[in-house]
């Protein structure tokens, strides 16, 4: 962890915006009429994931810093139920919702660990496991 001097270099950060780049692209050719709806919609809670890593590693207190590791992690959830929607709405195929699925349950993780190290450097004695 102490080759990171910036929010990008964290890998929880370069996998999400990989996501928010795959969910850009794949709704490029929604029908016009969901780009107020769930266009957005998706585009934002995803987009949501990495500024909110930004800004948590930005914080000076560990405590602000995981509120905002924990807003990116509830993006994540959002995004996955816009992926559901979208799928059954006809508007991704199956394929692209398994490959972006996929990513979305990667930055969960990665955004689980960036809490847990966070949460360690609070209480190092403290191990939590239940993520």
């Amino acid at each position: 962890m102490s080759n990171i001097k910036n929010f990008y270099d964290l890998d929880a950060w370069q996998q999400g915006h990989a996501l928010v780049l795959m969910v850009y692209r794949s709704t490029q050719d929604f029908p016009k009429d969901e780009i107020y709806g769930v266009t957005s919609q998706l585009r934002r809670a995803t987009a949501s994931i990495t500024a909110n890593i930004a800004e948590g590693f930005a914080r000076y207190h560990f405590k602000d810093k995981i509120k905002f590791y924990y807003q990116a992690r509830g993006s994540v959830a959002e995004t996955q139920n816009f992926l559901f929607l979208v799928k059954d709405l006809g508007y991704i195929s199956s394929e692209q919702f398994q490959i972006i699925g996929s990513k979305t349950k990667d930055v969960y993780q990665l955004i689980n660990g960036l809490i847990r190290s966070t949460e360690n450097q609070i209480n190092p004695s403290t191990k939590i496991t239940n993520y």
